[in-house]
Order: structure tokens, then C-alpha cells, then sequence
């Protein structure tokens, strides 16, 4: 899924955040965002996806603006077609690790039985088969993250979004989590668009964008 964005406006409390920001990623791309705290990549990332609206400007993912989308149609658009992963894992404690894959499928309407299928074979792809059926409590933070990218994928999404995905990680899970996470986007073809710190990271992505006082600059 390509990304495509332009005149992008936030303001909170009358500061702008962006202002007329324009990003163009093409469609199976890697793009790193970096920049300082507070530079508004989690809010990039928030209205990329649609958790959050513009003032102004246009969001098109694929081939739909999803700027022009009501909210219930923005969380609909984005369950069936993003995947999502945090520094948080933001597994539920109570399900297996997959359960905690499939429980997403489940809830854009596929029946059960499909979606447990679809996470079993997720998680053999991703190499992490012998986690299925342990808890988050069972876990690493690597693992949990591991888990947390298999979630992401399981549904095929066109376009992941990433924040800070290894900021609670050691450098060798942190390094292990992103080769997951880029080799599993490169086959499936869906572009990966990942806020680090993290000069491993960046090293192993297409493309590093830098945001500056509100607009995106080249790495």
C-alpha cells in the first residue's frame, strides 16, 4: 500500500504541530522517522492511521483518503488493513500468545475457527510456533514483542505502522524484533513506515526521513 500526503495541518491548543506537512512512500517501502521528542512522530504515525483527524490536508492510503472517512469508518479501515506495533506489547494477559493473534481477525468479522488458522499459520512463519500456546507472563520482552509483530501481520495488512517498536528492548532483541518485522513486510509486500531512535534501525531501513519543526527532511 502506498502512502500519499499532502498539506497535512495539526494544532494543538493553537501550536502547530504540522504544518502543510507532504510524505509520498511507495508501496512495499521501508521509511524510517526520526527526530527529537516531541517532534510529533507518534501524532504522524496517530494520523496516518486515522486515531486521530487532521485540521487540514489529506491522507491517502491505496486508494482511499481516509481523511474524507468518518471515525467509525477510520477504526473499520484501519483494523482490516494496518497493522499495528508499539513500544508497549499491549498483549492481553489473559490469552495465549495465539489468542492475542487472532483476537483482531476476530473482531473485523472473521468466524473463529478461520482466524485461530490464519494465526497458527502466521505464527509458524514468523518461526515462533513453539510460543503459541504460552502466556505473556511466560515471556520475554523480546518474545512479547515478536508476538506483538505476528498480531500486526497475521491479516495481511498493505501498511505497518511502528512506534518505537524496540525502545524496551536489548540491542540483540531489538535487532532480532526488526529483522522480523522488515523480512515478514519485504515478503508480503507491505510497507513498513517504523519511528526509532535507534541507529540500527535506521541502518536497516530503505529510507530515513528526519521531521524538523513540523515538516520531513531527509535523513
Amino acid at each position: 500500500m502506498d502512502v500519499k500526503v499532502s498539506g497535512l495541518t495539526k494544532r494543538y491548543g493553537g501550536q502547530a504541530v504540522f504544518d502543510r506537512l507532504a510524505l509520498d512512500v511507495a508501496e512495499g517501502e521501508f521509511v524510517a522517522l526520526v527526530g527529537r521528542s516531541g517532534a510529533g512522530k507518534s501524532t504522524l504515525l496517530h494520523l496516518l492511521s486515522g486515531i486521530d483527524a487532521p485540521d487540514a490536508g489529506r491522507v491517502q492510503l491505496g486508494d482511499t483518503d481516509i481523511t474524507a472517512l468518518d471515525e467509525p469508518s477510520r477504526t473499520a479501515f484501519r483494523r482490516r488493513h494496518l497493522g499495528l506495533v508499539f513500544q508497549a506489547y499491549n498483549l492481553v494477559p489473559s490469552l495465549s500468545a495465539i489468542d492475542n493473534v487472532r483476537l483482531p481477525m476476530e473482531l473485523v468479522g472473521m468466524s473463529p475457527a478461520q482466524a485461530r488458522s490464519d494465526a497458527q499459520a502466521t505464527l509458524e512463519a514468523l518461526g515462533l510456533a513453539a510460543l503459541a500456546q504460552r502466556f505473556p507472563e511466560q515471556l520475554s520482552g523480546g518474545e512479547q514483542q515478536r508476538i506483538g509483530v505476528a498480531r500486526a501481520l497475521a491479516h495481511s495488512p498493505g501498511l505497518v505502522l511502528a512506534d518505537e517498536p524496540t525502545g524496551s528492548l536489548d540491542l540483540d532483541n531489538a535487532v532480532a524484533v526488526i529483522d522480523l518485522l522488515a523480512a515478514a513486510c519485504r515478503q508480503r509486500g507491505a510497507t513498513l513506515l517504523l519511528v526509532t531512535h535507534s541507529q540500527d534501525v535506521m541502518d536497516r531501513a530503505d529510507r530515513l526521513l528526519r521531521l524538523v519543526e513540523g515538516r520531513l527532511v531527509p535523513g
